[in-house]
């Protein structure tokens, strides 16, 4: 991969956080970090004047997805610290590249630093593994999406780096778009009950979605017209017989069994979506490492 490649073709817009939730999540994280009385190792062991600089560099290959939480880290420590981004988030790294450089005051970088590393390596790992299966899929009409298996309290920073891997992100909450489940079938008593119970329920602005897992709750699903079918667990054979069935009558999405080795296979049945819990619950974090830079040595 090179560094300079981005996820997203041209021309597409870079993904973007609100301030007010970067701002959150690093005070959480720093409060976390500093407890009751700060960094005591650093404190005691680095003048109170003394200044450093440091970088920040790949140890692999993937998607970068953080930065504006990296650089919030540091300045909330001190804001003179001086975070120097080299690349943006959804630029791919190879090993050993270049992400950022860091100077000012030696105790605010190192105490900012795990903070930094740890925002960055988690979302660098969501991006990483949602660019593979975006990868994968290329040249479908596929588009990969995520789910709500988010850590507690990290979902809006999750689903952006999905968005940085060049994925889409499925509904944030309970209270954007309405999904409809086995259980909520299973209470309802049926999908068509369901789905009337629903639309009867929200306004028109809201999107309504059905789970499905055999063809005859399809063939339910298809009278009542939701706006999305989600076929969860299906065959190949099934999908490819549920494309057909919808006629582009809904959004189709896939789910259940998706890895990197299985979604090309589900993106050519031809739905439209492929929904992936695994991208945010289980992706492993970017090894992304921080090495302070001695006078008259180059980066490592």
């Amino acid at each position: 991969m090179n560094e300079t490649t981005r996820t997203a073709p041209a021309g597409t817009k870079l993904p973007v956080l609100p301030p007010a939730v970067i701002a959150d999540a690093v005070r959480a994280a720093l409060a976390e970090d500093l407890g009751r009385a700060g960094d005591i190792t650093s404190a005691a062991v680095i003048p109170a004047d003394a200044t450093a600089t440091a970088v920040i560099a790949s140890r692999a290959a993937g998607v970068i997805a953080g930065l504006p939480l990296a650089a919030a880290a540091f300045a909330a420590i001190d804001p003179a610290v001086s975070f120097r981004p080299k690349l943006g988030d959804g630029y791919r790294v190879t090993p050993g590249a270049l992400v950022a450089e860091v100077s000012g005051n030696a105790r605010a970088i190192l105490t900012a630093e795990r903070v930094a590393l740890n925002f960055l390596g988690h979302l660098s790992g969501i991006a990483t593994a949602t660019a593979v299966l975006v990868d994968a899929v290329r040249g479908t009409r596929a588009e990969i999406t995520c789910t709500r298996k988010t850590t507690p309290g990290l979902r809006a920073l999750e689903k952006y780096a999905v968005r940085c891997g060049g994925g889409s992100n499925h509904r944030f909450g309970l209270d954007d778009a309405v999904l409809i489940k086995d259980n909520h079938i299973a209470v309802a008593g049926s999908v068509a009950a369901a789905i009337e119970r629903a639309r009867a329920a929200v306004g028109h602005l809201v999107k309504i979605e059905v789970e499905v897992d055999t063809p005859e709750q399809l063939g339910e699903a298809l009278s009542a017209g939701p706006d999305a079918i989600l076929l969860d667990n299906m065959t190949l054979d099934q999908l490819r017989d549920a494309v057909w069935r919808v006629g582009g009558r809904a959004i189709t999405e896939a789910s259940g069994g998706v890895t990197p080795a299985t979604v090309r296979e589900i993106a050519e049945t031809g739905v439209h979506r492929i929904s992936s819990g695994w991208i945010t619950h289980s992706a492993p974090s970017l090894d992304l490492g921080l090495d302070t830079v001695i006078e008259g040595q180059s980066p490592p």
